[in-house]
């Protein structure tokens, strides 16, 4: 299995995380990319889609890449996506993703797709990891469910516990790339999940996301930055950004972040790709330079 690396120079704004770090060289780089969609009832036409940005993302050379949270399906209802549901290792979402990577010679994470859970009405919101050969080589469960009601002009009101059994095991897959750390939408309110990944030596963090736009509005982008700060750590956030066909509307501002916080790469609303270089040598020299990790007194 081979990498594909480039080396590339950079010129920062003040205050960047090169700054920090005083260099100019900035190593071997990978770039990442996000996927921004509006999913449908169709599940076809959101593989169609979905196929469409990651020629895009290919087309930039992004070697990693992440689908948002309940991307084959958005469905009428939340029983929409029981009645998809693939057994783990086989189904056409999952051979969808398997081609893909293969295709195009990629990591792609695919964000949420529908896995047979213990209970046969309720399914695993599993977000599957597919290397360039088209091999699933690591699997997380959502573990944190979106059972609230949101306090807005609508109330809307989500039980997702009511679909979905939620998983039971943290995951950080290591990868030529780097050591993700898979969560996925609502995990990004419980910190303690995160520290957890370090005693697998996470760098990079993924979130893919259907925030609502009532909170994404004013949460969505301090949790982002703050997992990335707090963790020293990339975070590639891939949500869903539209109104969807029950009415749903999500908050979309797909995003890739350094551990300084900064933002690198984002999409508004709609359908869109995000790319941005990645860059593990410089995050280690942040990490020896501003040491917060070693500090901790809770571990």
């Amino acid at each position: 299995m081979k990498k594909r690396l480039s080396i590339r120079y950079r010129l920062n704004s003040v205050m960047t995380l090169s700054d920090i770090l005083r260099l100019t060289y900035t190593g071997l780089m990978t770039r990442i990319a996000v996927l921004q969609m509006v999913s449908g009832d169709n599940v076809s036409k959101n593989l169609e889609t979905a196929g469409r940005l990651i020629r895009q993302a290919a087309m930039e050379q992004a070697e990693l890449m992440l689908l948002p949270e309940n991307f084959p399906l958005m469905g009428h209802d939340e029983h929409d996506k029981v009645n998809i549901q693939e057994p783990y290792g086989s189904g056409p979402i999952q051979t969808f993703l398997s081609k893909q990577a293969h295709e195009h010679g990629i990591w792609l994470i695919g964000g949420t797709i529908p896995l047979q859970a213990r209970q046969p009405d309720r399914i695993r919101a599993a977000c599957l990891l597919y290397n360039p050969d088209g091999e699933c080589i690591a699997r997380y469960d959502k573990m944190h469910l979106f059972d609230v009601t949101v306090n807005g002009e609508s109330d809307e009101t989500y039980n997702e516990s009511g679909t979905i059994e939620a998983g039971e095991q943290i995951i950080v897959a290591k990868t030529p790339i780097a050591n993700i750390g898979m969560s996925v939408c609502y995990d990004l309110r419980f910190p303690e999940l995160y520290r957890d990944m370090h005693k697998h030596n996470v760098n990079l963090i993924t979130a893919p996301s259907a925030f609502t736009a009532a909170t994404g509005k004013v949460h969505w982008e301090p949790l982002l930055r703050a997992r990335a700060v707090e963790n020293l750590s990339y975070l590639v956030a891939s949500n869903q950004g539209g109104t969807h066909v029950n009415g749903r509307i999500t908050w979309g501002h797909s995003m890739i972040i350094n551990p300084w916080g900064e933002i690198l790469a984002w999409v508004g609303e709609g359908e869109g790709v995000a790319c941005a270089d990645i860059d593990l040598d410089q995050l280690m020299q942040l990490r020896e330079r501003f040491p917060a990790l070693k500090h901790r007194k809770m571990v």
